[in-house]
């Protein structure tokens, strides 16, 4: 009697466990792609049939961030022991800020890039709701996660890496986005209020960015390069430069009519002295992450979602050349806008890609692999025993 063998039957991943491994930082992808769509807008002359990209760009990022909330949401309701061990991760926490400048990021590109496709209303009713979120998680992140590196993490001056600045960052981004939303309040108080909070935004963020900083710097000079895995991140520096260059701006812009002079007319003043020495670190510190990008890439470096950190703090920086041109009416501002963005969009085509293929191999969103089992102890014989 010949038996037919059956086919296995290999059982489907249940659709929560898929998410087990989805992390605060996979909002990077959101933020990376807003900015291209956002800084796109902002620079100084572009085609018209570019306009189409730069808002297929932010339409692209408004997917991505519901469909991130949706299987983040998921993630706490079926993992929500994973999801606590990230929040007690000193390697994880941080990227908590991600979630803020996500929902921001969105927000503020509905009124830059995406007020053709939504029109005036729907964007800004969107930014709203996006903004007041966002700023929300922000400050609430700028003080639970250096709390809890405080009181739980433990961790030591060796470990400081760039990601520490992502949830100090958050109001920064606040700050540069919230002055869109000023002309769109009454008029009087409830717009210098708004004006007045971004701009206590700003230095929040800035002087807690001033006492961080310093330990990553002296992190890598001390301890030596960062793994070769982390070494992107060493670009999450440019963030807070190119934000805070941009929200001065926009505050400046904002403040005709809105605060009493001379204020109105110091912070354009200010947007110039601030904005030109800020640029200028942040074009040094591109130039020393870039020669560790390439020492690590040399040294066999591939493809990790800190790959995104290639995309939105070089967006900001777009943004800050952007209209440092328009205050100054230097073309080399111009130009050096231009020349980010290049880069912004090679970069954003090297992360997707590797984010897209690392989803279709499952390789992304797998359980760390074990470590391999040390050999046993052998007994072989040695030439000399076996003449014995």
């Amino acid at each position: 009697m010949v038996t037919v063998a059956q086919p296995l039957s290999v059982p489907s991943v249940p659709r929560a466990a898929r998410v087990r491994r989805l992390g605060p930082n996979w909002y990077a992808c959101v933020m990376g792609t807003a900015i291209l769509g956002s800084a796109g807008v902002a620079l100084p002359a572009h085609e018209e049939g570019l306009r189409d990209v730069f808002d297929g760009a932010w339409a692209l990022s408004l997917i991505l961030l519901v469909a991130l909330l949706a299987a983040r949401a998921l993630h706490w309701t079926h993992h929500r022991d994973q999801a606590r061990a990230d929040l007690l991760d000193p390697a994880m926490a941080p990227f908590y800020g991600c979630l803020s400048m996500a929902l921001l990021s969105v927000g503020g590109g509905a009124l830059t890039a995406g007020r053709d496709l939504l029109g005036t209303g729907t964007a800004v009713a969107l930014d709203t709701a996006l903004f007041t979120a966002g700023t929300a998680v922000g400050l609430t992140a700028a003080v639970a996660v250096p709390y809890l590196m405080a009181v739980r993490h433990r961790v030591q001056p060796a470990q400081a890496t760039p990601v520490w600045l992502l949830p100090l960052v958050a109001p920064m981004v606040s700050a540069a986005l919230g002055p869109l939303l000023v002309p769109y309040l009454p008029p009087g108080r409830p717009r210098e209020t708004l004006l007045l909070a971004c701009f206590a935004l700003f230095g929040l963020s800035l002087c807690a960015t001033l006492l961080m900083l310093p330990l990553v710097f002296a992190r890598l000079v001390t301890s030596g390069p960062l793994p070769l895995a982390l070494t992107p991140t060493l670009f999450l520096v440019l963030g807070p430069l190119g934000q805070s260059t941009t929200a001065v701006d926009r505050i400046a812009d904002a403040a005709p009519g809105v605060v009493p002079a001379p204020y109105d007319r110091g912070l354009g003043v200010f947007a110039v002295l601030y904005g030109v020495p800020v640029m200028g670190f942040a074009l040094l510190w591109l130039a020393l992450a870039t020669a560790h990008v390439v020492r690590a890439r040399r040294q066999g470096m591939g493809f990790a979602m800190t790959w995104w950190a290639f995309t939105f703090p070089v967006g900001t920086c777009v943004t800050g050349a952007a209209v440092l041109a328009r205050r100054t009416g230097l073309a080399v501002y111009d130009g050096l806008a231009v020349g980010l963005y290049a880069v912004l969009a090679v970069a954003w085509s090297a992360a997707a890609t590797g984010t897209v293929r690392g989803l279709l191999s499952g390789e992304l969103l797998a359980a760390p692999r074990p470590a391999p089992a040390a050999p046993r102890p052998g007994t072989g014989r040695t030439r000399s025993g076996a003449g014995r």
